[in-house]
């Protein structure tokens, strides 16, 4: 196959725990094509197809120059066999805009990984409100007399924007409602902005868990992501600790449930972050941890991966 990656800078990649790069490494290693852009490198001209620049690579096995270009040039989407999205978040207006590009190229053939229509579909926050049975109490609105009232009922609360990433912009608000008003008015811009309001799930003490469902089938283990120190966020990008753990009985049925659904859907890979036995997000955009699971209990994520895009194509 030729598989071409929609992603981020190749310089900017962190290769020891990149799950992009490990998504590259495993395709090269069974002689698949590898080819790389970033969104802005997609283009779509009146009567012709969606097309990118692109760099066909081929990794080096090197920390550092862990890549090299074999040549660069102009091609539409529907020549490679697969397109990888991978960019990473914020899913901001330019994410949308590449979402309708790569839906034209879908329509002209190609076979895009996850599909542009469901990653619109499924916003990584909101997500989780299809699925009731496994959540806890949530809210989502802009007014602050609601949150106020949800304060009241639950005492002990996390406030977030609905387009954060990395544990950015949220917040802990105890029994006492300490700053729980200029918290709302940070987060909802005096109620311009919707925001997503959870009862505080005590369990984050034993860490966020990162359950990875690839072809609607669950990865074995979780990474369970644990917050230090006084933190109460478990995200790695905040600082969390990342510990490999066999899936739960809860994780899996969690896993089992949504994992035909939203693969059905056209997600082929999608990370879903449990607490304790709540769902409190499902990540469709580019979830990551295949290393950090990799390296603590040798099962092979990026294996699994590529044979689901395989066996996808056969489709």
């Amino acid at each position: 196959m030729n598989l071409l990656f929609i992603a981020d800078p190749l310089d900017s990649f962190k290769i020891y725990k990149d799950t992009t790069f490990s998504m590259m490494r495993e395709a090269q290693r069974r002689g698949h094509g590898v080819a790389a852009c970033e969104p802005q490198d997609v283009l779509w001209q009146r009567g012709a197809l969606v097309t990118a620049h692109v760099r066909d690579i081929a990794l080096t096995g090197q920390p550092d120059a862990w890549f090299e270009v074999r040549q660069t040039r102009a091609v539409a989407l529907k020549e490679f066999d697969a397109i990888i999205m991978r960019k990473d978040p914020p899913f901001d207006s330019e994410y949308f805009y590449a979402t309708h590009l790569l839906a034209q190229a879908e329509r002209e053939g190609a076979r895009v990984f996850n599909k542009p229509g469901a990653l619109r579909d499924h916003p990584e926050k909101l997500a989780i409100m299809e699925f009731p049975q496994f959540i806890g109490p949530t809210l989502v609105t802009r007014d602050e007399a609601d949150i106020k009232r949800f304060h009241a009922q639950h005492g002990d609360i996390i406030l977030k924007p609905l387009d954060g990433m990395g544990g950015m912009g949220i917040f802990r608000v105890g029994p006492d409602g300490l700053n729980l008003g200029s918290i709302t008015e940070t987060l909802n811009r005096h109620g311009a902005q919707s925001l997503m309001v959870q009862k505080f799930l005590p369990e984050i003490v034993d860490g966020d868990k990162r359950v990875l469902v690839i072809g609607g089938q669950p990865v074995p283990y979780c990474l369970a992501r644990i917050p230090q120190g006084s933190e109460v966020r478990g995200n790695l990008a905040a600082g969390g600790k990342g510990v490999a753990r066999a899936l739960s009985a809860r994780d899996r049925l969690i896993a089992e449930s949504l994992g035909p659904i939203l693969n059905a859907r056209g997600l082929l890979l999608v990370g879903l972050d449990v607490i304790g036995d709540c769902l409190t997000e499902i990540n469709v955009t580019s979830p990551t941890c295949f290393q950090e699971i990799f390296d603590q209990t040798g099962f092979d994520v990026a294996a699994m991966f590529v044979d689901a895009v395989e066996q996808a194509l056969k489709r």
